[in-house]
């Protein structure tokens, strides 16, 4: 008996796990690949079917088959001139091509380096207020940041300088440094740029910094030019599509874009936490973009541009004050972050992937979204809705190095891989939050890891002030060649490198 009832009460072995036995990677692959080449697979048999019959048929077969549809030679030639009319209409109609040549970072000298000790040492002289010495140290420790970012030389004095003449030394050297290098690349001269697009949103002098940069290339009298400000880091994005929409209008034209912000005037003060966070994350950087849509350039364009999709939440009041310029209880200047701010940023990124995830998604991504909301909104309503995985429409990502709760939080949103976001999270540590321009040095990281082939598909994402999520989305046209020049030529190959939680300072 206990022998029974020991047999009795013992535990039933467990089931296989049904992943394991079945192996679910492999029949969703196999769904992705149904469903996403439905019309080839059904074509196949349909082309097999008539050929075979074409086969069978004998001459007098065919000569039938042409004498009874009864076409003479005016049927034939009126057919031919709307088939060549429909096709010139659609050739003519199309999108102009944008294209990619190339683009240059700028590289910070060693000489405006800050590492933590130096940043604390000058908080410590600058601050008198300890509560705010000790957030800006815990900030610094959570940053994600590294012990070689930069920062311009007015900041590195006790107190820091914020005046005009500082703010243009800095304006001159990272915009004229990278604009420099992109044209002894491309090898084109000033004088054939039709188009300027330059974005700074914090410093906006007068004369422009696009007027600077005409005076200093002696830019052509005709050229666009136009200045973006105060539109946060998303901006380098609404450069990128402007200046599309300008290359769409005028043919057979090259844009020089400049993506910046100057660090010199915005240096906070005060003691309110909400605006010390700037203090803690952005550094000096700037990226100079060339943009084509002649056909001729196409061969020796590095990327062409798909997609751009702008998502604008400045409807919402906590979203349109979620990133504010404004004085403190002291009269200090400086942007406030809200405590809402990654939550605000959640939905305009839901809002952004709504409008680029059919552009981009195969179609096994799409029909899987569309039976689960399908499902939640008539079986049951507790479903967890379905996350489209991006990672069959892109083999890199460019997420907005604006801090590690952002890369965080869109790694976790979108299910990514960590080394999906390597390149964001090395930027972020290399150079810190370069605003803008964040995006151009990630895409220098993957090229000078030697990653980016032909036919490879990048997404960059921005999100800045107002509030904005941008993305634009790039096919590479060639393989890219490990660049041997660049911000990362001397560091990528200790990258990446670990970054822990907390860095004890």
């Amino acid at each position: 008996m206990p022998s029974s009832s020991s047999s009795s009460s013992s535990p039933s072995p467990p089931l296989p796990e049904f992943k394991n036995s079945v192996k679910l990677k492999y029949v969703k692959l196999g769904y992705q690949y149904l469903v996403n080449h439905i019309l080839t697979l059904l074509l196949i048999p349909i082309i097999a079917a008539v050929g075979l019959e074409v086969a069978r048929m004998g001459p007098s077969e065919f000569l039938s088959l042409w004498r009874s549809l009864h076409l003479d030679l005016l049927e034939i030639l009126c057919s031919a001139f709307i088939i060549v009319f429909v096709a010139t209409v659609y050739f003519m109609s199309r999108p102009r091509p944008i294209y990619l040549l190339d683009y240059a970072c700028f590289k910070p000298p060693m000489s405006c380096r800050v590492p933590f000790s130096t940043f604390m040492e000058h908080t410590r002289l600058i601050c008198s207020d300890e509560k705010s010495y000790q957030f800006q140290a815990r900030i610094l420790e959570r940053s994600g940041l590294g012990e070689e970012t930069c920062l311009p030389p007015a900041n590195h004095y006790i107190p820091p300088s914020p005046n005009m003449e500082a703010s243009r030394a800095e304006a001159k050297l990272v915009i004229f440094s990278a604009v420099d290098d992109l044209l002894a690349r491309t090898g084109i001269k000033p004088k054939d740029i039709d188009i300027l697009v330059v974005n700074c949103s914090l410093f906006s002098p007068t004369p422009s910094l696009s007027a600077m940069i005409v005076n200093r290339y002696k830019l052509r009298g005709n050229i666009h030019s136009f200045n973006l400000s105060g539109m946060g880091c998303s901006a380098g994005l609404i450069s990128i599509d402007l200046a599309r929409d300008l290359l769409q209008v005028h043919a057979n034209s090259t844009a020089l874009v400049v993506s910046t912000e100057i660090i010199t005037p915005n240096f906070y003060a005060g003691n309110q936490r909400s605006m010390l966070l700037p203090n803690c994350l952005f550094r000096m950087g700037a990226a100079a973009i060339l943009l084509s849509n002649r056909r001729r350039d196409r061969r020796r364009a590095k990327y062409r541009l798909v997609h751009l999709v702008r998502t604008h939440k400045g409807a919402d009041e906590k979203a349109y004050r979620c990133v504010y310029e404004e004085e403190d209880k002291d009269g200090h200047s400086g942007i406030s972050l809200s405590k809402d701010l990654m939550a605000i940023a959640g939905e305009a990124l839901k809002s952004n992937i709504t409008t680029i995830g059919p552009l981009v998604l195969p179609a096994s991504e799409q029909l899987l979204f569309l039976f689960t909301l399908i499902g939640r909104k008539i079986i049951n309503p507790k479903w967890k809705p379905y996350i489209p995985d991006f990672k069959q429409a892109f083999e890199h990502f460019c997420i907005h190095a604006g801090g590690r709760a952002v890369i965080d939080e869109l790694q976790k949103n979108l299910q990514l891989s960590a080394e999906h976001v390597e390149a964001s999270r090395m930027t972020l540590h290399r150079f810190g939050n370069t605003s803008s321009s964040s995006l151009w040095y990630e895409l220098n990281y993957i090229e000078s890891k030697g990653r980016m082939k032909r036919g490879d598909r990048v997404w960059q994402i921005g999100f800045g002030s107002g509030f904005k999520c941008n993305s634009a989305v790039w096919k590479c046209m060639r393989t890219v060649k490990i660049p041997l020049d660049g911000p990362w030529d001397d560091s990528i190959d200790r990258y990446p490198v670990f970054i822990p939680e907390v860095v004890k300072l």
